[in-house]
């Protein structure tokens, strides 16, 4: 380490990065076509806009969701989108990043482990690897991951461009 600083690389704080196990994949399924978590398209354009406006900017930036992620998946409690799920495959590889973000007065209830098992199905179905990471502080993302099924991999670090 301290040779990177001393060449004068500036590194961005390191992630948890989690992975499902083989062992895990069975319990990741697609939500009940009646429940309210749901793959999300530009229709839902104003409910994600009404859940970006609601949710504090730091967490929103953070959790990196995207409406036009290639797979995004919400979960609507009394017809507000209450958690959102999204993700985008990694430089060409296989691997799908997700973030998630839920409402501070949803927290709490399991929408986003539905959420993110629900994502998580639909890129394991198309071949994809469900990649979560969370910064190492991050107490409550780190427990999301754990009550999905993820299980920890390692750290990640990169340079800071």
């Amino acid at each position: 380490m301290e040779r990177i600083e001393a060449a004068g690389i500036t590194l961005n704080d390191p992630d948890h990065l989690f992975y499902l196990p083989v062992e895990e994949r069975a319990n990741v399924i697609a939500p009940d076509p009646e429940s309210n978590t749901r793959r999300l398209t530009a229709d839902d354009a104003d409910a994600f806009a009404a859940l970006a406006a609601a949710a504090p900017e730091d967490d929103f930036d953070e959790a990196f969701v995207k409406l036009d992620h290639w797979l995004v998946f919400g979960t609507f409690v009394d017809g507000r989108l209450a958690a959102v799920a999204s993700m985008f495959p990694w430089r060409g590889t296989q691997l799908a990043d997700l973030g998630v973000i839920t409402l501070p007065e949803f927290r709490g209830r399991g929408l986003a482990r539905v959420t993110v098992l629900a994502l998580a199905a639909d890129a394991l179905e198309q071949g994809y690897e469900p990649q979560y990471r969370c910064q190492l502080d991050n107490a409550p993302s780190v427990a999301l991951a754990l009550a999905s099924g993820f299980r920890r991999f390692g750290e990640w670090i990169v340079i800071d461009d």
